[in-house]
């Protein structure tokens, strides 16, 4: 089968097409999936970059966490599944199980979902990582509730586009920044209720004003670095302060006299830590999240559809720091 193979830790070169031995079933429990689509993220550039999460994971490897595509064929045990099925899932890709820049893969049938009905491979593939980490960081660890205000940095990215969304069909009021009238409009058009353009405001100024001098009740950090020191005081007192990233050299002296919440999301923990029933849940958000699509509640953005060779160029756009929503690979 074709497959884009890391060869190496570094640019985006490193990515190379070749065809590998199209994998099988190994377990009774198991189901082959033919890959459609799959997602790029973020994550993806940073193991292509930096090396790859699982310890003594070797290369060469496939990347590629989200994919979404057709079950072709079912082990002996699978009952939740049949061949035809249309499914989505986030699984693979972090140097242990083969990811989904490929063909095909394997995966156990209680880590896959179906689609929803109303989406395509295409855009299926661009949500699983993204919804489940904005669930995770809105809720699970940021406790947001209807009344409330959040505050999201990037709002026009892949977590930050669908946490609008989230954040809004839990009843929050949501402010949210991004870097062009062209994505404010997008992120009003999702139901962002205030639009800050930090190329040309003051956020700190337009947080407060729109608070009235509070703060908001949840930031949610996805950029990290100086982003994250600058969330801090624009969170309110007794408030929690989320982020995907990991602070390095953050004076954390003002988020303790403001008796902040300090939450990390990295929605691929339960991958790594081998943690059955967190990804358990995982599964069965991605349920509700497809009803929710499906009663039109909650959409998925695309920027860019590129062919499963062009990996290398949804790398290098990713890294730009500036796409809006997803870019995904079709297959």
């Amino acid at each position: 089968m074709q497959a884009i193979l890391m060869t190496a830790v570094g640019g985006s070169e490193v990515l190379q097409a070749q065809t590998i031995a199209e994998p099988s079933i190994s377990l009774a429990t198991e189901i082959k999936v033919r890959l459609h689509a799959a997602g790029v993220n973020p994550v993806d550039t940073k193991i292509r970059s930096h090396g790859l999460l699982y310890p003594n994971a070797a290369l060469p490897a496939v990347l590629g966490c989200d994919g979404a595509g057709e079950v072709a064929e079912i082990g002996a045990e699978v009952s939740d599944f049949k061949v035809g099925d249309k499914v989505w899932f986030c699984h693979g890709g972090l140097g242990r199980e083969q990811g989904n820049y490929a063909q095909f893969n394997i995966l156990d049938q209680r880590w896959a979902s179906r689609m929803p009905s109303s989406l395509s491979f295409v855009d299926a593939a661009a949500a699983p990582l993204v919804l489940i980490t904005a669930f995770g960081a809105l809720f699970a660890r940021g406790g947001l509730q209807a009344g409330q205000t959040v505050l999201v940095q990037a709002g026009a990215g892949g977590v930050g586009h669908v946490a609008i969304q989230l954040a809004k069909i839990a009843g929050a009021r949501v402010i949210t920044t991004v870097n062009s009238p062209e994505k404010a409009a997008f992120v009003k058009a999702l139901g962002a209720d205030e639009a800050i353009m930090y190329s040309q405001t003051d956020v700190a100024e337009e947080v407060y004003r729109l608070t009235n001098q509070q703060g908001a009740d949840l930031v949610f950090d996805t950029i990290g670095g100086e982003v994250f020191k600058a969330s801090i005081p624009l969170t309110a007192h007794f408030g929690r302060l989320v982020t995907l990233l990991e602070p390095k050299n953050a004076d954390l002296s003002e988020a303790r006299v403001r008796n902040l919440l300090l939450g990390f999301e990295l929605m691929l923990t339960p991958m790594l830590r081998d943690l059955p029933i967190a990804r358990d849940q995982h599964v069965s958000l991605l349920k509700t999240c497809a009803d929710y699509i499906n009663a039109g509640k909650l959409t998925i953005h695309v920027s860019q559809v590129l062919p499963l060779a062009q990996a290398k160029v949804a790398h290098d756009q990713l890294e730009t720091g500036h796409t809006t929503g997803k870019v995904v690979l079709a297959i």
